[in-house]
């Protein structure tokens, strides 16, 4: 029964994941990044991340979009090109800064944990400490680096206050994140998992709620940072 619900929640992660992209790639987000953050959403909130991208994330159409930025050009150039997700509700502000904080976390679980599987690497003599570690390294360099490049494209930082502001801004929202996600992971290898083998169907589906819980702890991170103006809402 655990392998049947394993295959239709990662089924159901991946055709929304493909929903989302393929919305996306018709309706480009304003933060080219979000354009990747929003179908890894999907991955870890099955049927429900569609709905979120849809009320929370949905940009109009690509001719939309220019035929507005023509206009803001005719009309002296007055639009903005931050957005700092003003026009939402905070707490609807603070949960798409959480799926962006996610999305760097996710792709880099999902990179390290392959690794770590084959590698069979371990950290003092534990497998699943080195599990951790290495998913935690690999998070944090995409969590940056998903910081990083709007803030590069968005204003007029050079490179080292970007990374900078890069890692003020993600440090604590992602080691929220994977406390969340690591606490899963302890109870599923109590209850479901017989070892943390990254080719296995289950594991997959305990990462995946591993991941929407590290989504739930992150969120109170992200939103202290967005109200002492670390980070900004989106």
């Amino acid at each position: 029964m655990l392998t049947f619900w394993s295959w239709l929640c990662l089924l159901a992660g991946i055709v929304t994941a493909i929903g989302i992209a393929i919305d996306v790639s018709k309706r480009p987000q304003h933060m080219k990044v979000m354009n990747v953050t929003w179908p890894i959403t999907g991955l870890y909130m099955p049927v429900v991340g569609w709905f979120a991208y849809r009320r929370m994330g949905r940009a109009p159409l690509a001719s939309q979009q220019a035929s507005h930025a023509h206009g803001g050009h005719q009309h002296g150039g007055h639009e903005s090109h931050h957005h700092h997700g003003g026009d939402k509700p905070q707490w609807q502000s603070v949960f798409v800064s959480a799926t962006h904080c996610g999305g760097g976390c996710t792709l880099g679980d999902v990179v390290a944990s392959p690794l770590a599987t084959l590698t069979g690497f371990a950290l003092l003599g534990s497998s699943v400490c080195g599990h951790f570690a290495l998913a935690f390294v690999c998070a944090y360099l995409f969590g940056v680096l998903f910081q990083y490049l709007p803030i590069r494209a968005m204003s007029d930082a050079g490179r080292g206050e970007a990374l900078k502001n890069a890692i003020k801004a993600d440090t604590l929202s992602l080691i929220a994140f994977q406390l969340g996600m690591y606490l899963w992971m302890l109870i599923a290898l109590q209850r479901w998992l017989p070892e943390m083998n990254a080719f296995s169907v289950t594991f997959w589906f305990m990462m995946q709620i591993a991941m929407l819980v590290g989504f739930v702890t992150s969120y109170p991170a992200n939103w202290v940072l967005i109200d002492r103006g670390i980070k900004h809402g989106m």
